[in-house]
């Protein structure tokens, strides 16, 4: 089955993401503990293209297309925001103290400890966040 939730870059519009895969979670089954992973995974990933991926006061959209077929949920997150790779991202040191750490880091790192793949890639001017996650 597929799905498409298309958002503007407004965190306020991050609620409808709860909708959107519960949505998904109910009528593909999945366990509400992997439900939960895999929205807390999307939120984290669609707020840092929210914040991030468009200059400050420029509109733009996030586009949310999610597949559901042979055990597997694939979460695509497309913008036409500033590229940004996440992947080559280094994951930060949570085994020093919080006060230690230096800020940000820890929303790609969640993202990649919740879903099963996470990969990117810039094509068409756009950028592609891949999430899978093994739903059966």
């Amino acid at each position: 089955m597929e799905y498409t939730l298309t958002l503007h870059n407004d965190v306020q519009e991050i609620s409808l993401l709860t909708a959107f895969i519960d949505t998904i979670s109910e009528e593909n089954d999945i366990d509400m503990m992997v439900s939960m992973n895999i929205n807390l995974a999307v939120e984290e990933a669609v707020a840092n293209v929210m914040k991030y991926a468009y200059q400050k006061g420029t509109a733009g959209e996030v586009r949310i297309n999610a597949t559901a077929a042979d055990g597997l949920l694939t979460i695509a997150i497309t913008d036409d925001g500033a590229p940004f790779d996440p992947s080559q991202k280094e994951d930060p040191d949570v085994s020093l103290p919080v006060e230690e750490r230096p800020i940000g880091g820890l929303g790609i790192f969640l993202v990649r400890q919740l879903m099963d793949s996470v990969a990117y890639q810039r094509a068409d001017g756009k950028n592609i966040l891949t999430l899978t996650k093994i739903i059966k």
